[in-house]
């Protein structure tokens, strides 16, 4: 996906390419860029929002693994844009990203994504930034989101030595409240258990799509067992601890 400001970045250092680490394509111009970004976002006024006004962005990731302090890396990102319960279907962002390491078979079978596509993936670092540039001043999303959130700290550190400051919201806890003795954990799952055809999953894109789908469900319930915003859902995960 192409925004201005970042291409113009990009066009700034063209044709520095490496997969990960602060080398030259990981420098000032690209720090200065997240941390701008990162000015403009404000998490905590997210939380009195509507949330049938709240704007957010599902994300998914595919990884090599769940350990990126240990090696693995994010293969795929996707993502799609919603307002309150409605999803903006023409408004997604996909890529793979850059890795020189060999993907487990595992993984190959699983997501689909091969060594060849990944060495000739835009550079991980680049991939990062025009993410975050398509999530703005957006809340993010993801279904159970400590894979999710792990590796984007990890990412941020590691490219830019910048801590993440964006929220990122777990679908679990509106899940919990609304259906508190659900003991589904799945994507999949969650999907079959509302009804949702299960489309293009393990990938980045079509798992994002799924979540939003749910999410899109969940925010009507949440609203009718009285949760007006995030601080409600969140005050009331909490009293179910």
């Amino acid at each position: 996906m192409a925004f201005e400001p970042f291409q113009q970045l990009l066009r700034s250092i063209q044709g520095k390419r490496n997969s990960g680490g602060l080398g030259e394509v990981q420098n000032a111009q690209q720090i200065a860029f997240l941390r701008g970004l990162q000015k403009e976002i404000q998490p905590e006024e997210a939380l009195t929002i509507p949330l049938t006004e709240l704007n957010v962005v599902v994300f998914d990731i595919e990884t090599t693994g769940f350990h990126p302090e240990k090696g693995d890396e994010i293969l795929s990102i996707g993502a799609i844009r919603m307002n309150g319960s409605n999803i903006l279907e023409d408004e997604t962002f996909y890529s793979l990203m850059h890795s020189e390491k060999n993907i487990p078979l595992e993984i190959i079978k699983l997501t689909g994504i091969t060594n060849e596509a990944i060495q000739s993936a835009p550079p991980a670092a680049n991939v990062f930034l025009e993410f975050l540039e398509f999530v703005k001043d957006s809340t993010l999303v993801a279904h159970h989101a400590n894979h999710e959130r792990s590796f984007m700290k990890y990412a941020s550190n590691h490219y830019f030595r910048t801590p993440f400051k964006y929220r990122i919201v777990d679908t679990a806890f509106l899940f919990k409240i609304v259906e508190r003795n659900l003991s589904i954990v799945k994507l999949e799952d969650f999907c079959s258990h509302n009804h949702i055809p299960i489309i293009n999953r393990h990938h980045a894109l079509g798992d994002a799509v799924l979540t939003a789908k749910l999410w899109s469900l969940y925010i009507e319930r949440a609203k009718k067992i009285g949760c007006e915003n995030l601080q409600d859902v969140y005050d009331r995960f909490a009293r179910l601890q």
